[in-house]
């Protein structure tokens, strides 16, 4: 048979199913309007269950994403006797089973480093806090601290894999694009999800990071996270080409709109409306971006609160003051990747050059966004796919030397959005090694950020493969009840 019959056969096919699912293209299309309407799924079915599913605390999200694994022994997770243990070795009844990566695979002795950084108790809450991170040290009382954070992922791809898309493997959606499923968006001129990417002066270049990390996998496209670049076009293929003025594009995208409004109607294909829908967000996004982007109108206290690295396009600062920008604007989810946390070497150095640059920032979006009356239903996060080990990586007080991973433990804050403040929650016990109480696996966080929208991870759901697919997959989840105010 030739292969364009086999292929009219098949579309046939297609069209009749499409055709007995009962008008689901002119559902798909009497969506576009409406980002809480049904999702038509491949089966011609609907996914009703979105949210909210209660009344939310937060309603957006900022997410300062720390990529490499941040030491947690060097910034938060501190105890005094540390000093004593420095150069001791690591009991291998601590160590127990855990697995280790081949950096440090091949070593015959694990050497307790205590920090090389001077630590004090800050706030009414009194939290450790590391001499690295002295603006962090004075919001202390708006965080709530994380220190039983943990994954079973031990390498970097995995790691942030997991944490963002809930599991270790690629293809799933992430953590972003569940929550423009699920809430659609309250800002019909910007994108729901939005990514911004920095490079630390720790690490440098620091692990790569790809776009299927903000990508929607099984989910229709339109909730994919929309990458913010730095520059005079931070949106790729935003502007129109030379020759091609707002009319002309307005005419070619009404062109576009009326084919794929046939095709959705005849083969009831979801992402024929989707694709409607992106077109038209592309040519709003026009003018809104720009608007987004142009800090003229921030007064000079601006770059005093962020750091003058702010006026640098592509700088964490930067990306910072766009986030409360967007958060004034009502993006839904805001995603800063920051590359340059993977000292395995090098600690001293790099860890305070990675420290300097997201430390003002991190505390000065707090601030701000407390000022502006929107910390309380925004909810922060500052966190790395896992943290480091309390053993040495290379020879002890070599100034080579630094930490491996480590996923048994580690620490992650939030704020506002309707948690505790002035609060820790979890404890490790005295190296620092292994969780005594307050566990927090990354399905449990994610459960969390998902409650505190007003989203039931179990009822969030998505057909796909056979299955009823969710951000918090098969495996238990809970919600973090002790932190929620």
């Amino acid at each position: 048979m030739r292969p364009d019959h086999e292929f009219l056969q098949a579309l046939t096919r297609r069209t009749f199913l499409g055709r007995m699912a009962g008008g689901v293209g002119a559902a798909a299309l009497a969506s576009l309007d409406n980002d809480k309407s049904p999702i038509i799924n491949s089966a011609g079915g609907a996914s009703t269950d979105r949210g909210p599913h209660f009344a939310p605390t937060a309603k957006r999200v900022i997410y300062l994403f720390q990529s490499g694994g941040p030491s947690q022994i060097d910034l938060f997770d501190y105890k005094p006797g540390y000093r004593q243990l420095h150069g001791t070795e690591l009991p291998a009844s601590v160590r127990g089973n855990q697995r280790v990566t081949g950096m440090t695979a091949g070593q015959t002795t694990f050497p307790v480093v205590a920090p090389p950084f001077e630590f004090a108790r800050h706030g009414k809450s009194g939290m450790w806090v590391s001499e690295l991170m002295p603006h962090t040290a004075g919001v202390t009382d708006d965080l709530c601290m994380l220190k039983g954070m943990h994954t079973e992922a031990i390498n970097h791809d995995p790691g942030i894999t997991f944490i963002n898309t809930g599991d270790q493997q690629p293809g799933k959606a992430s953590l972003g694009s569940w929550l423009s499923y699920g809430l659609g968006s309250e800002n019909r001129d910007l994108p729901s999800y939005v990514v911004m990417l920095s490079q630390g002066t720790g690490k440098n270049p620091g692990q790569p990071l790809f776009s299927r990390l903000w990508g929607s996998g099984f989910l229709p496209s339109n909730h994919q996270g929309v990458q913010l670049r730095p520059g005079k076009n931070p949106v790729l293929y935003l502007a129109n080409p030379d020759g091609i003025d707002a009319q002309s594009r307005r005419n070619m995208l009404d062109d576009l709109a009326h084919l794929n409004e046939m095709r959705a109607e005849t083969t009831g294909d979801p992402e024929a409306a989707t694709r409607i829908a992106q077109y038209e967000m592309a040519f709003r996004m026009q003018t809104s971006v720009p608007d987004l982007t142009d800090l003229s109108d921030e007064p000079e206290s601006t770059f005093e609160l962020y750091g003058q690295d702010a006026r640098i396009p592509g700088t964490f600062a930067a990306n910072c003051l766009l986030a409360r920008r967007m958060a004034e604007r009502g993006v839904r989810f805001m995603q800063l990747f920051h590359r340059g946390w993977d000292q395995h070497l090098n600690l001293v150095k790099e860890l305070r050059a990675q420290s300097r640059d997201t430390d003002q920032a991190s505390a000065a979006l707090i601030i701000d966004l407390k000022r502006r009356g929107l910390l309380d239903d925004t909810l922060v996060i500052w966190g790395g796919e896992f943290g480091r080990t309390i053993y040495s990586q290379g020879r002890i007080g070599a100034p080579g030397s630094g930490r491996d991973h480590h996923g048994r433990c580690f620490t992650t804050w939030l704020a506002g959005g309707g948690v505790k403040a002035g609060f820790e929650h979890g404890n490790t016990d005295e190296y620092g090694w292994n969780i005594l109480d307050g566990g927090v696996h990354i399905r449990d966080l994610n459960a969390t950020i998902l409650h505190l929208l007003g989203l039931d991870h179990e009822r969030l759901t998505f057909p796909h493969q056979g299955l009823e697919q969710r951000l918090t997959g098969v495996e238990p989840a809970k919600v973090v009840h002790q932190i929620l105010a």
